[in-house]
């Protein structure tokens, strides 16, 4: 699997990029996935819910499955975090996963920009940002600079600068 990130900050932009670059990746016949990191403590789950029931009981995960898609979710309780690498491999294996988030992860990532939110550029200061899809133009900048609005200059961008994730994290390949 291929992997390529986006990093901005909150007001970006980069779910509303990424709705529009997925269906462009799909319609060149790139199989996609997502992993997408929050900062706060959230939940996919209702109270009330068996499955809800089931985590709140105790159960270290939930697997809930139905004719249309299934979820697994998996409590971490005092355990640490994961690592970007670690979720990887509990992903199906498909062409490109693109990462929304991790903004300090050493993955290529592409700078989402958008001016009204008034902060400051990211890619000055990391390394690992490869390109910058923003709102405005950036006279002189040092690295690929393509319109927020222009979903297949991103998603040409993102096949460019995608990295082998096994060869990134030193992961062995998934077995088929």
């Amino acid at each position: 699997m291929r992997i390529i990130g986006l990093a901005g900050w909150s007001g970006a932009g980069k779910t509303t990029l990424l709705k529009r670059v997925i269906p462009a990746l799909k319609g060149r016949g790139i199989s996609v996935s997502t992993v997408k990191h929050a900062h706060h403590k959230f939940d996919i789950d209702t109270p009330g819910k068996d499955s809800y029931e089931h985590r709140a009981a105790g159960a270290q995960e939930v697997l809930v499955a139905s004719s249309n898609r299934w979820a697994l979710m998996h409590e971490l309780r005092d355990e640490p975090e994961w690592s970007l690498s670690e979720l990887l491999g509990k992903l199906s294996r498909v062409d490109l996963v693109i990462v929304e988030g991790f903004k300090t992860g050493a993955h290529p990532k592409i700078e989402v920009y958008r001016s009204e939110n008034g902060k400051a550029f990211i890619h000055p200061s990391d390394r690992d940002i490869v390109a910058i899809a923003s709102d405005i133009r950036i006279p002189g900048a040092s690295l690929p600079v393509v319109s927020l609005d222009n979903a297949e200059a991103v998603a040409d961008l993102m096949l460019q600068y995608a990295v082998d994730s096994n060869a990134l994290f030193g992961m062995m390949p998934a077995s088929e």
